[in-house]
Parts: structure tokens; C-alpha cells; sequence
């Protein structure tokens, strides 16, 4: 349809270091929440993971949106458990302290204080290194604490972008913007124009978390300067 993107929804596993780490956690199964819930989710991820749920070591949240938090517990007898039992959960400190006060999701409820009140939640700066391959780096304006996460292992890298951009598109016309979800849209385009001047022509796959399939490619510039994601299959 004209004037829509298609959108995917994204959680990535990262083995670092003998660590297994899991960044976002998708919608959930709240019934309230404006994107349908996966039921198969769970199963699929547990699954894909070397000891399944229990085998993850940290799990990390780009961002507090209700599309990257929501399986960080579940509902088990009208009590919150952690999805992720023996993980330690990674929250920004300034994304929490603009969450609170501003949570009209309920998400500090369902998403973050189960998990404080567990002792298994960690709030860090957005530079946060978790293995010498996996650290954060800040890229505020979807959110005022908003982290992408970079990959450098083998002389290889890769960038999970979390919500700086919803679409290729966006690296391309940078001033489009997530109206209505930004915090702070101007900061917005500055966080993708960095990310374009940072990673265009470079060996740097980028993540997308709401990237469509093929989700994954590299920045490169045509001889325009026009930017397009290409995915090297």
C-alpha cells in the first residue's frame, strides 16, 4: 500500500565468548499491545538455543518499547516469571529513569520491575562492553536512551541497529522519521546520518530489527551518493 513499509519483528542470538545472548524479546503475549503476539515464539527461540531458555546468559534490551521487551517474562498463575530464568537482564539506566514516569504501556509492570524484584536485572551506560566481541553503542532519538549493539569478532562486524531505523528506506532519506515514536525525531535523523557516514562502504553487516527479509545487508553508497541496503546472498 502507498505510504506503508513492511516491517518484521526481530530477536537475535548472539554466542559470545561462551556467553548466549539474547537482544530484544519481541511483543509478548499481552493482549492489549497494538501488534498481534507469536504463540510460537517461545517454543521456536527455545528451540534455536543451545539449552533452550534456561541456557541464556544475558539478555538485552535495546530499548523499552513494548515490541522489544514483551517476552522478558511471562504470566504463569497470575504471576510474573522471567522468560529467561538464569539470564542477567541488561536495561539502559537512562532508558529506565525516561521510562519512569512515562510508562503508559505498563511496561515497567510487566517487562522490567519482576525482573528488579528477582535480582537479575543490570542497568548499564549505553557503551556497555558485555564480552570483548559484543558491546553497546549509544544512538539516542527513537528514545532517549536507545542502544544499538556491535559485533567484532574474526575481523568481522556487524551492527543489531534496534530501532534507529524501521526500514532501509530510512538510511537512504534519513529525515524520514517514526512520527508519532521518535522521542525526539531531529536527534532521530542525526543518529542514522552518523550511522551512514559510519558504516557506508564498509565490510559492516547491519541487523535490522524491524529490517524485512532479507533483514541484513550492507550500506553502500551508488555513484549518486544515493545509500541503499544491499544484501550480499
Amino acid at each position: 500500500h502507498e505510504h506503508r513499509i513492511r516491517l518484521s519483528i526481530h530477536t537475535f542470538v548472539v554466542l559470545s565468548q561462551g556467553r548466549t545472548i539474547v537482544i530484544d524479546t519481541c511483543v509478548g503475549a499481552e493482549p492489549d499491545r497494538p501488534l498481534p503476539a507469536d504463540p510460537a515464539y517461545l517454543g521456536r527461540l527455545d528451540e534455536a538455543i543451545d539449552g533452550g531458555l534456561d541456557g541464556v546468559d544475558v539478555v538485552l534490551c535495546t530499548h523499552l518499547h513494548f515490541d522489544h521487551v514483551g517476552w522478558n517474562t511471562i504470566a504463569v498463575a497470575g504471576a510474573r516469571v522471567l522468560t529467561f530464568p538464569n539470564a542477567r537482564y541488561l536495561f539502559g539506566r537512562l532508558e529506565w529513569e525516561s521510562l519512569v514516569g512515562h510508562d503508559h504501556d505498563g511496561l515497567a509492570e510487566t517487562a522490567v520491575q519482576p525482573i528488579i524484584d528477582a535480582g537479575q536485572a543490570q542497568f548499564v551506560d549505553t557503551d556497555h562492553q558485555i564480552t570483548t566481541e559484543v558491546r553497546l553503542v549509544p544512538t539516542p532519538g527513537h528514545t532517549p536512551g536507545h542502544v544499538s549493539v556491535v559485533i567484532e569478532s574474526q575481523d568481522a562486524s556487524a551492527l543489531i541497529t534496534g530501532d534507529i531505523a524501521h526500514s532501509p528506506i530510512q538510511f537512504a532519506h534519513p529525515q524520514i522519521a517514526a512520527t508519532g515514536f521518535d522521542t525526539d525525531s531531529d536527534e532521530s535523523t542525526s543518529t542514522r546520518m552518523m550511522i551512514v557516514d559510519r558504516y557506508a562502504d564498509t565490510d559492516t553487516l547491519l541487523l535490522g530489527t524491524h529490517f524485512a527479509p532479507p533483514t541484513a545487508g550492507h550500506l553502500v553508497r551508488d555513484r549518486s551518493s544515493r545509500i541503499r541496503l544491499v544484501s550480499k546472498r
